[in-house]
């Protein structure tokens, strides 16, 4: 029990480091790309620009990136915040009015966070200079989520290794499911 109260007071530490040290013009531009990424509307037009304009390999990292973002968000939306009912940070933990405009569902996991990472990791194996480019929004929108309030560290922690993971079976299910029909 003492290990979980210390594991509390280390997400409440960093909740509030992240709400406090960040400078208010900072903050803003943390929000403006959330916002763009809400509703996975950054990650769809990311895929569209390369698939418009990066020919096959644009139109692969594009499916790849959008078939992680799909397992992500089925995981972390359709199933961990359904099972996981973790209440939001205390509103009293942020200096600013960021945190009224939260979402009432489930705190963990970040689901944000899960479908930015899970696009741009499929995205970087297929085209590295495409995924160097989604790294840093999508780095932005993780650390956005606890300096607004709307999540813990630990969430986006595990919305990171959500989004890791559904990339990883985006690419490799194909391969999985091949050599398993092969061998039977």
């Amino acid at each position: 029990m003492r290990l979980v109260a210390q594991l509390r007071d280390v997400e409440r530490s960093l909740t509030k480091a992240a709400a406090c040290r960040i400078p208010p013009p900072a903050g803003k531009v943390l929000s403006a790309v959330e916002e763009s990424a809400e509703s996975t509307k950054l990650w769809c037009a990311a895929a569209a620009v390369m698939a418009g304009a990066g020919g096959r390999r644009g139109r692969t990292a594009a499916a790849a990136g959008l078939g992680a973002l799909a397992v992500a968000q089925l995981v972390s939306n359709g199933l961990c915040k359904q099972l996981a009912d973790r209440p939001r940070p205390p509103k009293t933990w942020f200096p600013h009015d960021e945190v009224e405009d939260r979402p009432d569902s489930s705190s963990f996991p970040s689901g944000h966070t899960a479908a930015a990472v899970a696009f741009t990791a499929a995205v970087t194996p297929v085209w590295p200079p495409a995924g160097v480019a989604c790294a840093l929004p999508a780095a932005m929108v993780a650390l956005e989520r606890v300096q607004s309030g709307a999540h813990y560290p630990s969430d986006v922690a595990v919305g990171t290794g959500i989004g890791l993971a559904s990339a990883w079976l985006t690419r490799s299910a194909p391969r999985l499911i091949l050599r398993h029909w092969l061998a039977g």
